[in-house]
């Protein structure tokens, strides 16, 4: 109770609370601030207006509040839109990660001895290797996979049409997201380590040897003693991962690698107008700027957060 307290008094915790809350309230009340198009669904709204050929981004006004993109596109509605894409997006990495790591870091201290050893030389393996290569191999290997799975569906005559294997090859690709499995894939090793650490040592104290005596499970002494009592930097971890796997997946939309971020595409959108005619860097700021500061508050504000609940369940600072 005392730590909460504390958790509450620092603005830097309340800074980080009410930017997440924001971020959240926008997400969830998307379809009110901003409603969507229904005869064309989707982040990326062109204007009543649109001309095929106006391509120059056009400055704020009543409406479009933000501007416009070039191609007469709602910097607004983009924004608002893509704070709820960016949101899942980052809550399914984390999640998921967390999940994942968590479990095997558990299951590899409780079984110990060479066994564990083992494990934590997966965990040094994937640590090892650099996520952006993973995600070039990833995007090849799923895109090998699509085109191949969509000749055999037909050929193996599965499908007497066409039209019905490609069907489920356009499902693959809406639904499976690759860059959401190469970060998972590359992002749980930290959740894996910390709590391999913790559990090690928790599992040789006296409540859980006496667990253990009474008569307790395997599967009961993981999920009722040891995850409960050593999960708390986890929390810490998953916080700050929230925002930096949204940034990442921004990143890699930039770069050219995928991962559908309505906030990469916006500044991938206007990045030839950075620089407007004439070398004014802020005659069309309205392209770069906004999306630029809801990434960069995005993640100052999940970091925030992660590091209020690290003083929250701090040990040392309960005591002081």
């Amino acid at each position: 109770m005392r730590n909460l307290r504390r958790f509450f008094s620092r603005w830097q915790n309340w800074l980080g609370l009410v930017l997440v809350l924001f971020f959240v309230f926008v997400a969830v009340l998307a379809p009110i601030i901003s409603p969507d198009d229904p005869k064309s669904p989707g982040p990326f709204r062109r204007n009543p207006d649109f001309r095929i050929t106006d391509r120059i981004p056009k400055p704020p006004e009543l409406a479009p509040p933000l501007g416009t993109l070039p191609g007469n596109l709602d910097v607004f509605h983009a924004l608002v839109w893509g704070t709820r894409d960016a949101l899942l997006f980052g809550l399914q990495v984390t999640i998921s990660t967390a999940i994942f790591g968590i479990l095997f870091g558990v299951v590899a201290a409780y079984v110990g001895g060479w066994l564990n050893s083992l494990m934590m030389r997966v965990v040094d393996a994937f640590l090892a290797f650099p996520p952006i290569a993973g995600v070039v191999l990833i995007n090849q290997l799923w895109m090998s996979v699509i085109i191949n799975a969509g000749g055999m569906l037909y050929q193996g005559e599965w499908f007497t049409e066409p039209d019905q294997s490609a069907s489920v090859v356009f499902w693959l690709l809406d639904w499976v997201n690759p860059l959401l499995l190469t970060l998972i894939l590359f992002s749980w090793m930290p959740y894996a380590r910390i709590i391999n650490i913790l559990v090690t040592t928790l599992k040789e104290t006296e409540f859980v040897q006496a667990a253990r005596a009474l008569g307790a499970s395997p599967a009961r002494l993981i999920f009722r003693h040891l995850i409960p009592n050593s999960i708390s930097p986890a929390f810490v971890l998953a916080a700050r991962d929230v925002g930096g796997m949204v940034i990442l997946q921004a990143t890699f939309t930039f770069i050219g690698l995928g991962g559908a971020s309505t906030w990469g595409a916006m500044l991938v959108n206007g990045r030839d107008w950075v620089i407007g005619p004439g070398g004014g860097i802020f005659r069309y700021w309205w392209v770069f700027i906004p999306a630029t500061l809801a990434l960069m508050i995005f993640g100052i504000g999940w970091n925030l957060l992660g590091d209020g609940i690290a003083e929250l369940f701090d040990p040392y600072d309960r005591k002081s």
